[in-house]
């Protein structure tokens, strides 16, 4: 039984091939906030793929939710997202 935690990293890994891709349920941070009533978790990425090369933040973090698309609003309430190109990393 996959959790939602691996469907969202089955579903970043398959579309952008990261290097890395580091995901943490930061939910119980979160809890009594209005986001959390409606049973959304709050999430944190730090994804490095290729694919971000050459773009800006705001094209990266669109390209994210696309990916994710059919989960935000309702299994995804907060994502706060690090997006690199292999070519930022030091």
């Amino acid at each position: 039984m996959t959790t939602q935690l691996d469907d969202i990293r089955a579903k970043l890994i398959a579309t952008f091939s990261p290097t890395e891709c580091l995901l943490e349920d930061e939910s119980a941070a979160h809890a009594g906030h209005a986001g959390a009533a409606s049973g959304g978790s709050h999430y944190r990425l730090r994804l490095i793929s290729a694919v971000f090369e050459g773009k800006n933040r705001l094209n990266r973090h669109r390209l994210v939710y696309d990916c994710l698309d059919d989960m935000m609003q309702q299994k995804i309430h907060a994502l706060a997202i690090t997006a690199l190109a292999p070519s930022e990393i030091k």
